[in-house]
């Protein structure tokens, strides 16, 4: 047992801190069939993020993101409105968007839409579309500029917004906290208007933007949090906070504690898992500058941000990452399961050990009552 519970915490212990690393739970039997239920269980998507080169520059089309996700067994897909482009689903006719649709459903595939914004007319246009795709769920974030006071009054009336739609339409909206955020600002605010259809996405990199550690900005926002984004970054020391490049997830330049954070996010939830999406939005080569600081103004100034995009990366021509960036998808998928069989092992194992040990105890017992 204690040479299970150390490669259990050696599985999770990757780029933690000693006090982390300590705060590793003990594998008892209770959690190993959790986990392992949690495990087999896991509704992994498909994200057209991590094929933006090819949906942007490429042939790729929305549907072809419905087929990647089929052929590897997922569950479903995350697609922003403008993935593509001229070729998004934003640009669709509604004969289309209803093919797309039909599409999705014939696969088995559930669909989950992005967009960039909570500005009010985006959000009235991704629900128009979710509508006829017959899609329920849409992530949304905002980017506004000014003091954080003034942003937070605008994000709280756009919440409120979101619910009315939400509660008109059937839906449900999750706000992600994208790196100009504190994850504890987004939890105040969804605290607060405290509605069953407002949710947090947690981008397992996003936070380092804000000036803050990965599992203490989960830690704020588990509570809230129904959907992820999985990947990797390069932390990128800037003045007095971070930024990041987007790596390979699971990859030697990749600084995030992946298997702790999705080993936390897999455990949310009592009865029921907490998390209805872990999608794959493999970034590699993305950038992203420092929003927040360690000595900012306790009401600092948010710049304004553009969406997120990914530019060419150096030294790769574009027909060299157009071939090669759906190699990474692979290689992020390749790896996160790779990651929750060693986790399932592990819980296998421990299960396997209880049962001998209470085996061996009643055969003793029995032996010293003959």
């Amino acid at each position: 047992m204690p040479h299970l519970q150390s490669r259990f915490a050696a599985a999770l212990a990757p780029n933690l801190d000693a006090g982390e690393v300590a705060g590793i739970p003990e594998l008892t039997p209770a959690l190993a069939r959790t986990l392992i239920e949690r495990i087999d269980g896991i509704p992994l998507f498909a994200h057209a993020y991590s094929l933006l080169g090819n949906f942007t520059y490429g042939t790729l089309r929305p549907r072809d993101l419905l087929v990647y996700a089929h052929n590897h067994e997922l569950k479903g897909v995350c697609i922003h409105l403008l993935d593509g482009e001229e070729r998004g689903l934003g640009k669709m006719d509604d004969a289309g968007l209803l093919e797309f649709g039909a599409e999705a459903k014939a696969l088995g595939l559930d669909v989950h839409l992005e967009i960039s914004s909570t500005e009010k007319a985006d959000v009235d246009e991704v629900v128009r579309i979710a509508l006829i795709l017959g899609v329920t769920h849409i992530r949304a974030y905002s980017r506004y500029e000014g003091f954080l006071s003034e942003v937070l009054v605008r994000v709280d009336e756009d919440l409120a917004y979101l619910a009315e739609l939400a509660d008109t339409h059937d839906l449900q909206f999750y706000f992600e906290q994208h790196e100009e955020l504190k994850s504890g600002e987004i939890a105040a605010a969804l605290q607060k208007i405290n509605h069953p259809r407002l949710h947090a996405l947690f981008d397992f990199g996003n936070m380092v933007n804000a000036c803050e550690r990965p599992m203490d900005a989960l830690a704020e926002l588990a509570p809230h949090i129904r959907q992820v984004h999985l990947k990797g970054i390069k932390i990128i020391p800037e003045g007095n906070g971070f930024g990041h490049r987007g790596v390979l997830q699971g990859g030697a330049e990749d600084d995030l504690p992946g298997p702790r954070m999705l080993f936390e996010l897999l455990m949310l939830g009592d009865s029921e898992p907490q998390l209805i999406a872990f999608a794959l939005e493999q970034e590699n080569h993305y950038r992203a500058p420092a929003f927040r600081l360690r000595d900012e103004d306790p009401n600092p100034f948010i710049p304004y941000r553009d969406m997120s995009t990914t530019d060419l990366p150096e030294g790769l021509s574009l027909a060299e990452m157009l071939v090669q960036e759906p190699q990474w998808a692979v290689n992020q998928l390749t790896h996160v399961r790779s990651v929750l069989a060693q986790l399932r092992e592990l819980a296998e194992c421990r299960l396997e050990s209880a049962a001998m040990a209470a085996a061996g105890t009643g055969a003793t017992t029995n032996w010293s009552q003959s």
